[in-house]
This record gives C-alpha cells, sequence and structure tokens, in this order.
C-alpha cells in the first residue's frame, strides 16, 4: 500500500494561492463547526522526520487558537502507566465545537511498545481491538476523526535525520527510536502497511499523504481536511452518521461479545433478609478488618478495584458506602459522587466524565452512581435517543472490558428495596428536621415512575451482566443486611483477583 503512495514534486508559486484559499475556507468551516457543536479529532502519525510537527503548524495557522489544543503523544508517563492505557487519549477528547489535534496518536502508542518496548503481538492485537472501539464510539457519538498518516521514502527520510543530526540546533530532536525507525525502515514499512489497513474502518478511514514534498503534502492535508468536515457538517444537518469517502478498502471490525451472568428479576428478590444488631456489630468489624488487610494487598499487587453502587432513591448507598470506605486507609481511595453532568461533560461523550475519575492502580475507586444513568434516568426522561441508549449497552461492556484488562475488579451493586420501604423512608426524612435535604420533589416524581424503572432496571441488569462485570442485587429492606453483603460480596472478589495474580 505505501509504496504505491505518489510523491507529488510540485514548486510552491505553483500551489501556494491554493494554500491560501484552503486556509480561509478552513477558517470559515471553523466557525460552522462551532454552530454546529462537531467535534473534530485530527491525528498525526508516519515515519520518524517525516514533518508532522511543521505540517501541523501549518494547519493550525487556520484555526482560532480558543477553540483547538495540539496533544503531543509521547512515552507514556508514571501515572499513565498506572491507569488503563486508553486512559490518557479520552482525556483530551474535544468538547462539541472543538478540535484536539494528535501529534502522534494511539496507534504509534501501540506500534512503538510492540517495536520497541516488547509489547507481545497478542497484546498488540488487543490494543488495536480497544482503539476500534474507541474510535467507533466517538463516531457514534457524532465525533468526526480524520487519522492521517505521514508516508516518506527510505531515502527522503535518511537525508532529513542527517540533516537534523548535522546542526547543533536540531541535533537534539533525533534519537535512538528514529535511528532504529531508519535503519528497519523496510521492517516498519511492513509493520505501518499492516497497521493502515487493519485499522482503515468505514467510520474512521485512513488518509495517507506522500509528504516527502512538503508544500505538496500541506496542500493534500488541507484537502483531506476540509472535504471531511464538510461531509460531517451535511451529514450532522441531514441527522444522518456521517461515513466518510475512503482512499482504500475499508474493513468493519468484528465486534466483541460478552458472557452473561444471569441477575434475577426485581420482583424475583427475597427482601425478607435481615441481621440482629448483635450480628451486624460482630461482622462488621470482622469484615472490615479483613478489607482493611486486602486493601495493602491490593496497593502491593497493583490492583485496582472499582466499585459501583447505584439503587432506588432511599435505598441505603450513601450509608452502605460509608461503612466500605471506614474499613479503607484513606490515602488508597476516592469516593466520587456522580450528579447530573457539567456543561463540559454533556459537551463530550458520557463515558468521558468516568475515564476521568479513575483512580490509580492499587487503588479504589468509589462510585455513588454511574454510567448507568445513560440506560436509566436518561431515556426515562427523554434525555438521551432511543438509538444512541441502545448503543450504550454495548459501550457500557466495552468500557467495563477494558477496565477488566487493565486489571481492575470490578464490583457493580443494585441496592434494592420495595415501594412500601421507601414511602416509610422518604416520610421519616420528611419528618426530620436534620434529614430533610435528602428528600426532594424530584425523590417524589421519580417514585410516580416506579414501574418505568423497574423495567428498565432489569433490562439493564440483564444486558449489562457480564463475566468482567456482573451485576450484584444487595436485598436493602434491611439496611445492616445490606451493608453486610456489601462488605462480603467485595472482599470475595478481591480475594478471586489476588488468587490469579
Amino acid at each position: 500500500m505505501l509504496k504505491k503512495i505518489e510523491q507529488r514534486q510540485t514548486r510552491k508559486s505553483d500551489v501556494i494561492e491554493k494554500i491560501k484559499a484552503s486556509r480561509l475556507e478552513l477558517s470559515r468551516l471553523e466557525t460552522q463547526i462551532k454552530e454546529a457543536g462537531l467535534p473534530v479529532i485530527i491525528t498525526f502519525d508516519g515515519w520518524s522526520a517525516a514533518g508532522k510537527g511543521s505540517l501541523i503548524s501549518q494547519v493550525i495557522k487556520a484555526l482560532d487558537p480558543r477553540f483547538f489544543e495540539v496533544v503531543s503523544v509521547r512515552n507514556p508517563s508514571d501515572t499513565d502507566r498506572r491507569k488503563p492505557w486508553m486512559y490518557r487519549f479520552w482525556r483530551a477528547i474535544p468538547m462539541k465545537g472543538r478540535f484536539t489535534i494528535y501529534d502522534r496518536s494511539w496507534y504509534h502508542d501501540s506500534l512503538n511498545a510492540m517495536m520497541y518496548d516488547g509489547l507481545g503481538k497478542k497484546a498488540y492485537k488487543r490494543r488495536l481491538s480497544d482503539i476500534a472501539t474507541f474510535e467507533r464510539q466517538l463516531t457514534d457519538d457524532g465525533y468526526l476523526i480524520i487519522k492521517i498518516f505521514l508516508h516518506i521514502t527510505e531515502e527522503e527520510q535518511k537525508k532529513r535525520i542527517k540533516k537534523l543530526e548535522g546542526s547543533k540546533v536540531t541535533a537534539w530532536r533525533v534519537d535512538d527510536k528514529d535511528r532504529y525507525n531508519l535503519k528497519h525502515y523496510d521492517e516498519f514499512l511492513e509493520t505501518y502497511d499492516d497497521q493502515i489497513k487493519s485499522t482503515n474502518y468505514d467510520y474512521a478511514p485512513w488518509s495517507v499523504i506522500g509528504a516527502n514534498e512538503k508544500t505538496s503534502a500541506v496542500l493534500d492535508i488541507y484537502e483531506v481536511i476540509i472535504g471531511s468536515i464538510k461531509g460531517a457538517l451535511e451529514a450532522k444537518k441531514d441527522k444522518k452518521k456521517y461515513i466518510p469517502k475512503a482512499q482504500f478498502e475499508t474493513v468493519s471490525p468484528a465486534l466483541e461479545g460478552f458472557n452473561s451472568v444471569q441477575v434475577p428479576k426485581l420482583k424475583d428478590v427475597d427482601l425478607n433478609k435481615s441481621l440482629t444488631d448483635e450480628e451486624y456489630e460482630e461482622q462488621l468489624d470482622k469484615y472490615q478488618e479483613k478489607l482493611f488487610k486486602l486493601q495493602n494487598l491490593c496497593y502491593q499487587k497493583k490492583l485496582p478495584v472499582i466499585v459501583c453502587y447505584e439503587g432506588w432513591d432511599a435505598g441505603g448507598k450513601g450509608g452502605n458506602i460509608k461503612r466500605l470506605a471506614a474499613a479503607l486507609d484513606p490515602r488508597g481511595y476516592e469516593v466520587k459522587p456522580i450528579a447530573a453532568p457539567e456543561p463540559s461533560e454533556l459537551a463530550r461523550h458520557y463515558l468521558w466524565r468516568f475515564w476521568n475519575r479513575l483512580e490509580n492502580d492499587g487503588h479504589f475507586t468509589i462510585f455513588d452512581r454511574t454510567w448507568y444513568g445513560r440506560v436509566m434516568v436518561e431515556p426515562i426522561e427523554g434525555l438521551t435517543p432511543k438509538d444512541r441508549v441502545d448503543q450504550a449497552y454495548r459501550e457500557i461492556n466495552e468500557f467495563e472490558a477494558q477496565l477488566a484488562e487493565w486489571g481492575a475488579v470490578i464490583v457493580k451493586f443494585w441496592i434494592n428495596i420495595d415501594k412500601d420501604e421507601q414511602l416509610r423512608r422518604f416520610t421519616e426524612r420528611q419528618n426530620t428536621p436534620e434529614k430533610q435535604w435528602k428528600i426532594t420533589d424530584e425523590d417524589w416524581r421519580n417514585r410516580e415512575k416506579w414501574d418505568i424503572y423497574e423495567e428498565y432496571i432489569d433490562r439493564m441488569t440483564e444486558l449489562t451482566s457480564t463475566e468482567n462485570a456482573p451485576w450484584v442485587i444487595i436485598e436493602g429492606n434491611d439496611k445492616k443486611y445490606a451493608r453486610i453483603k456489601a462488605l462480603k460480596t467485595v472482599i470475595k472478589r478481591i480475594e478471586e483477583a489476588l488468587d490469579k495474580k
């Protein structure tokens, strides 16, 4: 594929007016992007010394600096290495109406890990699967992804590296990886070819640009970006998903399957379970002490633990979380209360704010409500279109699969109470001055939709209870019983994971 890419030779004087016109057109399109709320991601990958930095500089001349960010992807930091590998790319996705331009991307990160750092081929293929998921999830959400690969010949690369090394001003820009890239040009050529072919998705195809001559490359890049943006804006106007024109034959990655774990419907859960005060106090001390010891092992083994709480209003999530957290060293956990999204969160893919809240490996992340609002509250309140809600079940399973791939223990609780118990707790809150802040008009409105919520909850647990992240229904009419069951469940899941380490 790459060997067939044309390397044009164009005099600057012949195309300078076209470049100026393209720059003006992109500048005008930027206004339309802001008005339409179109988020745009542009990635620049390619050979060492292919001119990524200088060509990005040409592109951004057309853009308002308030509405784009250039992200330079180099070796992951120590913090990056303690997160899921896609974490740093998710964090950098743009808000609606803005650009993120990557100087090297997730492709460079993965290929470098294989070629230089010993990442095995199986792990590399797993990464490509994660990338396919990432790009599909974003484009399904209305993002435009423009992937550019800058191709230069071996002779041109050799000339450029020699020129850079020959000047004291630029010699620092050449490192051992650049020299290795040149020395093993044929091997990299084959690897780049395979990567481009296998990731040339119909929703995010590659544009390979012959970059031996930089002037013609600038014009070609502008044409790709402008054409893609025009097409995406037109599709958005027509309320259709944009399918870009592809330079090469595209591929459709296989969708991953998930092994389901059966969960009972809420109406079938026996809520007549309880503990005496004496049983509760004895077991609380026992299991909190045990969890504290396990937390130390998790830290030593760098095992991340993610505990997710969902449940009915007044179900007892707060008290349950309090007893779980009380067992832990406060330096090793964070509780993440999830409320209605902030404007900056609404302006991005809904999973962005959850990727952002993940703690380092070896730590506990405890979510008080989670990403499952996407398939409960949002469709019931008419906040999200049905097609996006239907897609969210898969997206959530994929998200949790990537967390499990990172090594995380994922524990998901639905705290279940019956309608009479909820009414009793609502009434108690309303009649107790120090608890009145806990009850709102929205709680009473949600109660009126009990049957609708139950239907959505049953569907949620059925479609998202997987081996990676099974749902656990907590019988919550008795708060003491619910707290002990949660502690025992977390302990059991951690012990199982440590046994595999």
